[in-house]
């Protein structure tokens, strides 16, 4: 019996240990539960917290300003400086083409325009010289004036004297002698007067046609001024399609898309190579329409780049584009042809990086990036 009682008691105690342990285990699991539910909570309050004050998407990439390099002229490739990738600063050199052709026009040109710059010197030593005759007419004009005036005086005393003459002859007071050279004197006095009269229209003459010459040369004068200034727009047309011989590289960058080889003929606008300047990257980040109410021109962001993980990049929101991408795209969406499926857009954001970035990290086109716009909370 005692063996029995025993056992019994045993097996209640094993029974209300398995139950205390079962309610223990119970008890540990409400608490894990509740402190996972609160972590949760938590964790997803500061998500959401987190979510409403950084924007992300990784729509985006690294863009920049991509040159193209083509000649202005027409021409034979001569040299070629640079190789796909190289790096190049602002000013080098990146093609020249054969110039003899330029050259030659350009001493055309040059002979050209002296030679119309040799008939404005000629021209205006025929103003000068005919300016100068009629200073010299004018001063003779006023040479025969004088003497004009003075012949006219000798002729009233002739006048007198031979009036007087007369008058004394008919009264024999004086012999016929003597008074046909009163006589002579007067119309000598009458012929100098005359002459006097028609050197000063002589002279005067000479003075309106040395005037009209005058006039003459100096149209002449701006003909050929007009003339000259064609020349040597001429001229400058021929030293600039000689100096486009020479491509310079537009930007600091890298050249790539390099499409000519030394001899190549090259037209006038054809694409040789590209030139990238990675200087001024940004990064095109698509959001999505519904995050951009509270995205605005200035505001903070932190890059994440693909190709370097765990380095992150600091920019802030430069502009955002007037129109979807699906605006601006090939063919744009129709929607008003009955088959229309409402889907969220994607808008243009450009991101500008801060120009104190890593410069061991180069950013190049194309790469693949994580942008965050952090809002600040009002």
């Amino acid at each position: 019996m005692r063996g029995y009682h025993g056992d019994k008691m045993d097996e209640i105690k094993q029974e209300e240990a398995k139950q205390f342990n079962n309610y223990k285990r119970k008890v540990t699991a409400a608490i894990v539960f509740t402190v996972v539910a609160i972590i949760g909570i938590v964790s997803v309050y500061f998500y959401v917290q987190y979510k409403s004050t950084h924007i992300s998407t990784d729509d985006a990439f690294i863009d920049g300003d991509i040159y193209t390099i083509a000649s202005k002229v027409t021409g034979t490739v001569k040299v070629i400086h640079v190789n796909d990738n190289q790096s190049v600063r602002k000013g080098d050199i990146l093609v020249e083409l054969d110039s003899s052709d330029f050259d030659v026009k350009m001493v055309e040109a040059l002979s050209a325009v002296n030679a119309e710059k040799a008939k404005i010197v000629e021209i205006d030593a025929r103003i000068e010289a005919a300016r100068r005759q009629v200073e010299e007419a004018i001063a003779k004009s006023d040479a025969i004036k004088a003497i004009n005036e003075l012949q006219k005086a000798n002729l009233a005393q002739a006048e007198k004297d031979r009036e007087r003459a007369e008058n004394l002859q008919k009264k024999d007071a004086i012999s016929r002698e003597r008074y046909e050279k009163a006589l002579t004197v007067y119309k000598v006095a009458v012929a100098q007067v005359k002459a006097a009269a028609e050197d000063q229209k002589s002279v005067l003459f000479a003075v309106e046609t040395q005037k009209a010459m005058i006039k003459q040369a100096e149209a002449l004068r701006i003909t050929q001024l007009s003339s000259i200034k064609q020349k040597e727009a001429v001229l400058e047309t021929a030293r600039l399609n000689s100096g486009y011989t020479k491509l310079v590289a537009p930007a600091d960058g890298y050249i790539t898309k390099k499409s000519v080889q030394t001899g190549n003929q090259i037209q006038a606008g054809q694409p040789l190579m590209a030139l990238v300047s990675l200087e001024g990257a940004y990064v095109v980040a698509n959001y999505k329409e519904t995050q951009l109410e509270k995205v605005k021109p200035g505001q903070k962001v932190e890059i994440k780049v693909d190709t370097y993980p765990g380095k992150k990049f600091q920019g802030k929101v430069d502009s955002i584009m007037a129109g979807t991408g699906a605006v601006f795209s090939l063919f744009p969406a129709e929607n008003a042809t009955g088959n229309f499926v409402k889907v969220v857009q994607r808008i243009p954001v450009k991101i500008v990086i801060d120009k104190d970035a890593d410069p061991e990290h180069v950013l190049r086109m194309g790469m693949s990036v994580v942008p965050t716009i952090v809002i600040e909370k009002k």
